[in-house]
């Protein structure tokens, strides 16, 4: 395996000791920062997980929005680590350099496409992985590698410098190993209110009774039905019972996400792809150009869809109810996965993020039971701002599902 300064070539991109320093001094003093590979970083080339890409690429003249921030506080950048490429992945692999290892699970993929970041939190070479979830492409890796993940509500944290895939879905987002850092990068990146809807903030202080906003919980999905019952438990809430009937079909929704994805997508990278034909692995390639066929009609079809749900869920679920379900469709795939055993894969992880993804809600990722496979965490999704009360049920209940 190649190497950046002996670091694995399939995690770094970049890497220094540090590679820049902090600019000021804060809550995130000593804290280690990989980056992803799609953000601005001053005196280097975004490389998007591709060759090419890098090799056109203008070097930056800053940092994106989210470094300055976290260097502001007192974190130091560890390096750019690397991303699925143009980050249309799930999985973490990258046919120009590599699969990142799985700490937590050596025989499985890390998950993406934030693989990098995510590889170097778990191994302990960073204690922040900052990437972007446009997908899951935050909590899928911080899932199946045993982590904390935090996808915000969409539009919360600045985009500044970050290159996009889907700019509708894209969100910053971050994971680390420990819940407090987790909440920590939190109090950093997000507003210090909430002011695009009628919630007002979370709670200050942090315990069972504090979390009022979590006065129930709602199984979607095929979560472990002990691991719920005992995330309950540790944040004081109620598990509610019966359908949650806007949640019914989600492969019509995993659909109609896709469809307005991948439009999205070819609108912002079509010229390039268009004009680098085979720089892409054929996987991502394909994504892409699946976006090219989605006509107008369409997409706004596909788009109203979006629209009408989101509505329907957040009037059934109101303002006092997360719903919890599996982070990702398992624990990652085998590394030498089949082709189909892959997108079986990642077709179940998309029906677990799709809900977070496509109306843009707040998600956080709390490690799950490990499972013969590897770990396999539980995202809690929340009302829109509602960013805050998940960073604290997640240093509540710490490894309470697990």
């Amino acid at each position: 395996m190649s190497s950046v300064d002996g670091w694995p070539r399939a995690v770094w991109r970049e890497h220094g000791d540090p590679l820049l320093a902090p600019t000021g001094r804060g809550p995130l003093g000593g804290l280690r920062v990989a980056v992803k590979d799609l953000f601005a970083v001053g005196g280097y080339r975004i490389g998007a997980g591709n060759p090419r890409w890098l090799a056109e690429a203008p070097v930056e003249p800053a940092d994106a929005q989210a470094i300055r921030a976290l260097r502001a506080a007192g974190a130091a950048i560890a390096g750019i680590a690397q991303t699925d490429e143009l980050a249309f992945s799930l999985s973490g692999a990258n046919v120009h350099y590599g699969i990142p290892p799985n700490p937590a699970a050596p025989d499985r993929v890390p998950g993406g496409s934030t693989s990098g970041p995510a590889s170097a939190v778990a191994a302990g070479q960073a204690d922040i992985g900052l990437g972007t979830d446009t997908a899951g492409s935050i909590r899928v890796p911080a899932s199946v590698c045993g982590l904390y993940g935090m996808r915000p509500t969409h539009g919360t944290v600045g985009a500044g410098g970050v290159l996009g895939l889907a700019p509708t879905f894209d969100t910053v987002g971050w994971l680390t190993a420990d819940p407090d850092q987790l909440r920590a990068v939190g109090h950093v990146l997000l507003p210090p209110a909430w002011t695009g809807g009628p919630w007002t903030g979370g709670p200050s202080t942090v315990g069972p009774a504090s979390l009022g906003l979590a006065a129930r919980l709602v199984a979607a999905g095929p979560a472990p039905d002990t691991a719920v019952r005992a995330l309950a438990d540790a944040l004081g809430a109620d598990v509610g019972t019966g359908p949650l009937h806007p949640l019914d079909d989600v492969p019509r929704l995993v659909a109609a996400f896709r469809a307005a994805q991948a439009a999205e997508a070819w609108r912002l990278h079509g010229g390039w792809i268009t004009a680098h034909p085979g720089a892409l692995g054929a996987d991502v390639e394909a994504r892409f150009r699946f976006g090219a066929e989605v006509d107008a009609d369409a997409e706004s079809k596909a788009r109203r869809e979006i629209a009408a749900g989101r509505e329907r869920l957040l009037d059934r679920l109101g303002a006092d109810t997360w719903l919890v379900l599996p982070a990702a469709g398992g624990p990652g795939h085998r590394r030498a996965s089949s082709t189909r055993d892959r997108d079986a894969w990642r077709q179940a992880t998309l029906g677990c993020t799709v809900v977070a993804s496509a109306y843009g809600l707040p998600s956080c990722v709390v490690p799950g039971p490990r499972t013969q496979g590897g770990p396999v965490g539980l995202a809690l999704v929340g009302p829109p701002g509602a960013d805050r009360a998940l960073l604290d049920a997640a240093v509540v209940a710490g490894p309470a599902a697990s």
